[in-house]
């Protein structure tokens, strides 16, 4: 008879299930991205052709140009930083971020997925701002199955991990944070407090996976009109003539409607995907550290990896006093994470996560959240 399983495993299944779903319509979204970003380069280089275009025209279109050839290197910086993780995890034999390597299979369109999933620099916060093991980390996280698994060791317990690459939890994929301190715990009633906890955010991650979904389908629908009216725009353009001036006046006003199209166009390459943001940023934390007094400035910027890693975690989950310990007390036992927010397991305590709770409040304007 199969064992029957928790309200954290049953939560976690249907978080992996959703976070999946989610990859697959990311890698959709990059094989539509790749046509649009070719079908931009083509009525860019008729543009690119035509003599005496007025500056302001001609400045708007080398400006979306510029845009389009720094998405192009972040999805390039990403597919480069996989192939190089994969190449040194397959020689170490590595778990970990291993484990997500050798489920993901990263090429050119899912790294263009990944790119406008979560924007360039122009939108802020993104993926133009992670480089090296960072933008791995985002990638293998989302196409490697939604979270980077570590640990286990055949213990039902240890197996119980959290969600962290998902919608509020990616900046902190590379964490691999597991539930394995449930197993530290010997009475049953903290043992199932903490697993509430878990379930909590994993219940909360899938609905902001399937809203997700539903933006990235849009996104896509989008993208699919914009291409057709692209294809539409090269074949006219390509009967203008290749001198502005000698244009008729008709022409000349859908020159300037087809760089309007560009424009609208290459936002839909670089704008991020909302649901997919994460909910607490360095931005957050900057405008946090500029309110806060002396001595609240001082702990905050002390501890900025686990502030932002730790609101993000803890985003939309109300915790009591009893909780905040018990989250602590699993959490310190954690190396991985100790060491990722450079943090001792005599420094790290409940107080800390009560300092969350100010950090997001400050965010959101509102005790909840």
């Amino acid at each position: 008879m199969a064992k029957k399983l928790s309200k954290l495993q049953i939560a976690q299944q249907k978080a992996e299930a959703a976070a999946k779903k989610t990859n697959k319509k990311i890698e959709e979204l990059g094989q539509h991205t790749s046509d649009l970003y070719a079908s931009l380069n083509m009525i860019q280089s008729l543009f690119d052709r035509i003599r005496n275009v007025p500056e302001e025209d001609k400045l708007k279109y080398e400006e979306l140009k510029a845009i389009r050839v720094n998405w192009k290197q972040q999805a390039e910086n990403i597919e480069m930083e996989y192939k190089k993780t994969k190449v040194k995890a397959a020689g170490q034999g590595a778990a970990g971020v291993g484990a997500g390597v050798a489920v993901a299979a990263l090429g050119p369109t899912a790294a263009m997925g990944i790119a406008t999933t979560f924007g360039v620099a122009s939108t802020g916060t993104a993926i133009s701002a992670l480089s090296g093991a960072a933008a791995t980390n985002a990638a293998l996280a989302w196409l490697g199955g939604g979270a980077l698994v570590a640990g286990g060791g055949g213990m039902a317990a240890g197996n119980a991990f959290l969600a962290l690459a998902g919608p509020v939890g990616w900046t902190i994929a590379g964490l691999s944070i597991v539930a394995s301190g449930l197993m530290f715990f010997k009475t049953k009633s903290d043992k199932e407090r903490l697993e509430n906890i878990f379930t909590l955010i994993s219940n909360r991650d899938i609905k902001s996976y399937e809203l997700a979904i539903v933006e990235l389908s849009e996104r896509i629908k989008r993208i699919v009109d914009e291409a057709g009216k692209l294809a539409g725009a090269i074949i006219k353009i390509e009967t203008f003539g290749a001198d502005y001036n000698k244009m008729s006046e008709t022409q000349q006003y859908e020159l300037g409607a087809y760089v309007n199209l560009m424009e609208a166009s290459t936002m839909l390459l670089v704008n991020p995907i909302l649901g997919l943001q994460p909910k607490y940023t360095e931005q957050d934390f900057e405008k946090l550290c500029a309110s806060e007094s002396v001595s609240f400035r001082t702990y905050f910027k002390n501890h900025k990896s686990m502030v932002i890693s730790m609101a993000n975690l803890l985003y939309k989950i109300k915790l009591d006093d009893k909780d905040k310990k018990l989250l602590a007390k699993s959490l310190k036992k954690n190396k991985e994470f100790l060491a990722s927010v450079e943090m001792s397991k005599k420094e790290f305590d409940a107080d800390d996560i009560s300092m969350i709770e100010r950090a997001l409040q400050h965010r959101y304007k509102r005790s909840t959240y």
